[in-house]
């Protein structure tokens, strides 16, 4: 038998998740897990199951545990904690909040739940930018104003779009920017083509793509290469009259720089789906910039499936560490991602 914990969280505006809302979407429950494993009897009755929150009785729990699937975790001193050890599920695609991992036993292999956001956050993504190409950050504007202005639009066929990140969500959005006759200009760290992208560009050409894009959609994690990559001067290299949305990390974008970008208009309209620190406070500047729509990190989150999309993944994995395989979805802890 393989011993498995889950460790959820209760909310907590600190940390994740931070909304009793959010508390419903990621808890894995015991229900939850019992549906998951019927479509994997094989595995499930290799598994012996415990379930506890944040860290009460973390140790007693980890001390024989082989598998770990959680958010965050107490990482002092964990090869003593947990000498059995053997993998760790993070329950969401950023990893950046273990940062740095030398933490991590060499012996454990640290997975994510890369691919389980891409259908809705491709959704999000291509309305979205729908939405900057209808002027709707400047159509709420002008409500709140009560200003009746009619600002027209065409259809989006022929802009061109830059997704900064293309990993699984980016990939999504491209598909389906590209059904609508966008031209869509995928930029990695990398710089390799995949075939959702029209045109791929390593991060070293985003200077030279930044200035063609209608719109601009940043989905890269936060790694201590992409913090603060869409600066005060990259902003300045947007075509004038862009639209920016940014449901990767806060930290990729310079937020004070794009604030004034949207008040003198070079940046004609943003939609935010991620702040620092999060819940973004009351009194945050950014609940009042004109042109700037708000979205409570929301973007790409299946409200429903969340837990039962995480555990077809873990299932999956499960099976590929009892049959001695590679598991999918490792984090290269060198690259943060």
């Amino acid at each position: 038998m393989l011993r498995v914990h889950i460790k959820n969280n209760h909310y907590r505006p600190d940390t994740f998740p931070n909304t009793a809302q959010g508390e419903k979407v990621f808890t894995i429950t015991q229900q939850r897990f019992d549906a998951a494993s019927l479509n994997h009897p094989d595995v499930a009755r290799e598994l012996d199951l415990s379930i506890g929150w944040d860290t009460d009785q973390f140790e007693k729990h980890m001390a024989a545990a082989d598998v770990l699937v959680t958010w965050d975790l107490p990482t002092e001193g964990l090869a003593k904690v947990a000498p059995n050890l053997k993998w760790i599920h993070i329950i969401g695609a950023g990893v950046e909040h273990l940062a740095p991992m030398d933490w991590l036993p060499t012996e454990v292999v640290l997975t994510n739940n890369k691919g389980v956001h891409a259908k809705k956050g491709g959704e999000f993504g291509i309305m979205s930018i729908l939405m900057l190409h209808n002027h709707m950050p400047q159509l709420i504007h002008n409500q709140r104003e009560a200003k009746y202005d009619s600002l027209y639009s065409t259809p989006i066929a022929g802009k061109t779009l830059v997704i900064i990140g293309t990993g699984s969500i980016g990939q999504s959005v491209a598909q389906q920017a590209k059904a609508m006759g966008v031209y869509v200009i995928g930029v990695s760290r990398h710089g390799h083509k995949v075939p959702e992208v029209d045109e791929a560009v390593s991060v070293k050409d985003l200077d030279s793509v930044l200035p063609r894009g209608d719109f601009v959609f940043v989905v890269t994690p936060l790694t201590d290469e992409t913090v603060n990559l869409i600066d005060e001067r990259r902003l300045g290299l947007m075509k004038p009259g862009a639209g920016l949305v940014n449901i990767g990390r806060a930290a990729v974008v310079d937020y004070d720089a794009l604030a004034v970008k949207l008040l003198d208009g070079s940046v004609s309209g943003a939609i935010l789906d991620v702040f620092d620190p999060e819940p973004l406070p009351a009194d945050s500047r950014f609940w009042k910039v004109p042109n700037l729509i708000v979205t409570p990190h929301i973007s790409a989150d299946d409200g429903n499936a969340y837990v039962s999309l995480t555990l077809e993944l873990f299932f999956n994995n499960m099976r590929r560490l009892i049959n001695g395989e590679a598991l999918q979805n490792q984090v290269n802890t060198r690259l943060g991602y």
